[in-house]
């Protein structure tokens, strides 16, 4: 009778992103048991992966979403790990992320402030 929690993925791949993209995906899950299930905690390997949970109980037959946002101002390649703990029969899940964000194209900088340095002078000898 206990609550079962089913994700739809465990692992989120991101594939190759852009520097700056957004980094939030969604693991769906249902509760396939047969008594309310209760998220108490999700928690990010690191900083850098924010979960968001639902906070009330998820009825049996329900489905729900765990928001997990990646910051994706880190360049490189990246897995990152996010424990579930809830009153489930598996009473915590590991879900994972992966992917690699891409530098910036090192063409032109952000800020748009580092250009080429003026000649002031409009380049006239003196």
């Amino acid at each position: 009778t206990a609550p079962d929690i089913v994700f739809e993925s465990e692992t989120i791949d991101y594939g190759t992103i852009p520097h700056f993209a957004d980094g939030q995906r969604e693991f769906k899950f249902k509760n396939k048991g047969k008594s309310p299930l209760i998220i108490t905690n999700c928690q990010g390997s690191c900083g850098c992966t924010v979960p968001t949970w639902p906070k009330e109980a998820i009825k049996p037959g329900k489905s729900g979403v765990i928001y997990v946002k990646y910051a994706t101002d880190r360049v490189g390649p990246f897995e990152k790990s996010v424990t579930v703990t809830s009153n489930a029969k598996t009473a915590t899940k590991v879900l994972k992320i992966k992917g690699n964000v891409l530098a910036e194209p090192a063409t032109k900088p952000a800020d748009g402030t580092e250009e080429a340095p003026k000649d002031d002078h409009g380049g006239h000898n003196h």
